[in-house]
């Protein structure tokens, strides 16, 4: 079964084994005894190919295990070996059970069968009554008795136990011996390692070590020659479907396991991520907010208005020679995409109430106006269409103007009384509400009257000054302002007006509002990733707190790549967990600013939770593949001898 040729084992200058021959048969009880530093561990770490010599040849059931990889050799020991240690190197995370069940979960296992070959393993061993119980809570023979079960869990054809009873009282070390003699009469093959010669003595087979060297062998040595020895060739190893969900569920479990038992360290390390996602959602959120009260600050301006004036643009001199006029209004009134058309027109003067007189602005509008510019009225009513027919002297007082010439009285008091605006008086129909809507407050006083009527009695304008129009909530804005431009230019014979749509200011700020909203997601992301690096510092942290662990599992035969996706899906785990808490933090601070804020709401948005779920979980990749990768690459000597 192992055949040791000229194998020699060197650590810097000094020699540990110097050129040892070896052969043990299947079914053996071989004890290899020395003093402390003889080299007998090192020679039973390399037997174990937890361990590789310096050079020579060393095949263990016919495969040369010098020539296999990490994970070739991960493969022999969970297949074929079985370790005893001195200081039963049992999880403390895990009860006995789990221990025990831990080889078969690296050889893909279900849980039924795992379960069910530790309760019989541990019930064998008198330990059916402790399945459940954790390492702290049971002696050290009945440990070692569990190390014992975990060693057979996959078959145990070999099984190497170093000074197993070294840490065992005397009676609890005899009961060792003997299921270990036990396992040699049931064919399995048992290498021990003692520096007590009467434990030697249990053996049918004692080894002495001395200074790396094999000083005596009970048994007559029958070296087989060399050129004899015939290697096989180790299959590539089937990745199933089963061994896959064992692997994923495992390291789940441990990385559940890991964090609830080192609570204080998990939240502090999920910090950094709950305050990175809580920042993109309630940042986003916030765009969305202010976002929303703008555009509905701009629809209540004017949504989906185009505005229609002479000349070729704002300050043309020569636009008081090609001023609009009626006919120009009724063509536009004919566009059946138009939802309302109406002129407009304004005019500054001195508006007067009793003993009151206030610069005010007469503002001339048609029916229409009050809705395209989004006004609402607060007592009384708008103007009628009849009225605008006629130039009626009517008004309506927006509330600068109700607030500033009626200090005294009620709303309903100032309907029907008259007030005077450059010499022409007019009746009061009806009070605005404030535009709480309004981007800029201003304290202008203003007088909405029919156009007609500012035109008529006041201006003596014969043309209009300006002509607004409300698209239908069904047409593009940008097509209907092409389509009014060609239908005047066809109907005055030439482009001599300009228009303004409302829709460019709702588009340049939605597109200045992007930019932002990215800037500050940007800053937000800064601060994920410098959570992503505390995630990362303290994974390298867990990484060497638990080197032993990690010693452990490739001695029972655990992958390079199981050790990198146990690291990796707790890194995982911990940003996922910390972006769960940061959405839960963001969703409190919206409800909260929401109950608070008067102004204008924040709005969660799914989007930025999904991106906000999917960052923490990228973080946890990227940060977390430096420190698993460390924890893959241990080398298993070095990991099991780590306090």
């Amino acid at each position: 079964m192992i055949c040791l040729r000229n194998i020699y084992k060197n650590i810097g200058e000094n020699t540990i084994l110097k050129n040892i021959n070896l052969d043990i048969e299947k079914g053996e009880f071989v004890a290899i005894i020395g003093q402390s530093g003889s080299g007998k561990t090192s020679l039973l770490n390399i037997i174990g190919t937890l361990d590789s010599p310096s050079s020579g040849n060393y095949l263990l059931d016919g495969y040369e295990v010098t020539k296999l990889n990490n994970d070739e050799k991960a493969r022999l020991r969970r297949e074929k070996i079985g370790f005893i240690f001195q200081r039963y190197n049992l999880l403390n995370l895990f009860n006995s059970s789990e221990n025990v069940s831990l080889p078969a979960i690296y050889a893909g296992k279900n849980v039924q069968e795992r379960r069910q070959r530790s309760k019989e393993l541990l019930s064998d061993l008198g330990l059916e009554h402790k399945l459940y119980s954790k390492p702290n809570e049971l002696s050290g023979g009945q440990q070692q008795r569990v190390s014992i079960a975990r060693a057979l869990m996959n078959g145990g054809e070999l099984i190497l136990a170093d000074e197993p009873t070294g840490a065992l009282d005397s009676k609890s070390g005899i009961m060792v011996l003997e299921i270990l003699q036990k396992l040699n009469k049931q064919g399995h093959t048992i290498v021990l390692v003692t520096h007590d010669p009467k434990i030697a003595q249990q053996a049918k087979r004692v080894i002495e070590i001395k200074d790396g060297e094999i000083l005596s062998d009970t048994k007559e040595k029958n070296i087989v020659n060399s050129q004899e020895i015939i290697s096989k060739m180790m299959t590539k190893e089937k990745k199933t479907l089963s061994l896959l969900k064992n692997q994923a569920f495992e390291c789940f479990k441990i990385a559940y396991s890991s964090i609830i038992a080192h609570k204080l360290r998990s939240i502090l390390t999920m910090l950094g991520i709950i305050i990175g996602i809580a920042s993109v959602v309630c940042v986003v959120a916030l765009g969305l907010g202010s976002q929303a009260k703008v555009l509905q600050s701009i629809s209540d301006l004017g949504t989906s208005s185009i505005e229609i004036f002479p000349g070729k643009g704002f300050g043309d001199l020569r636009s008081g020679k090609t001023r609009l006029n009626f006919s120009d209004l009724k063509t536009l009134k004919s566009l059946n995409f138009l939802e309302a058309v109406d002129a407009y027109t304004s005019s500054s003067g001195v508006a007067t109430y009793s003993n009151i007189s206030l610069n005010a602005k007469a503002e001339g509008v048609g029916v229409n106006n009050f809705a395209i510019d989004g006004l609402k009225i607060d007592t009384g009513r708008i103007l009628s269409e009849d009225e605008v027919q006629h130039s009626s002297n009517v008004v309506v007082l927006d509330f600068n103007a109700k607030k500033n010439l009626f200090p005294e009285l009620n709303n309903e008091d100032v309907l029907g009384r008259v007030v005077i605006f450059d010499s022409q008086p007019f009746k009061i129909i009806g009070i605005l509400k404030k535009d709480q809507n309004k981007i800029f407050d201003d304290n202008v006083v203003r007088l909405y009257i029919p156009y007609t009527t500012l035109m008529n009695k006041i201006t003596g304008d014969k043309k209009l000054r300006e002509i607004i129009v409300k698209v239908k909530d069904d047409m593009d804005s940008t097509l209907a302002e092409n389509a009014i431009i060609r239908v005047l230019t066809l109907k005055r014979g030439q482009k001599d007006f300009f228009t303004f749509n409302s829709d460019t200011f709702r588009k340049t700020f939605t597109a200045n509002k992007r930019t932002t909203t990215i800037l500050t997601i940007c800053v937000a992301v800064i601060a994920l990733v410098v959570g992503g690096i505390g995630v990362m510092n303290i994974m390298l942290v867990s990484v060497s707190e638990r080197t032993r662990e990690i010693g452990i599992r490739m001695a029972i035969g655990a992958r390079r790549e199981d050790i990198m996706m146990q690291f990796l899906i707790e890194a995982i785990m911990i940003c996922t967990i910390g972006a769960i808490l940061g959405v839960v933090l963001s969703v409190f601070v919206i409800f909260a600013f929401n109950h608070l804020s008067t102004d204008f709401p924040m709005i969660l948005n799914a989007y930025s939770i999904f991106l906000g779920l999917l960052s923490s979980i990228l973080i946890g990749v990227i940060f977390g593949f430096f420190p698993a990768k460390n924890a893959a690459n241990l080398n298993p000597i070095h990991a099991l001898s780590k306090e």
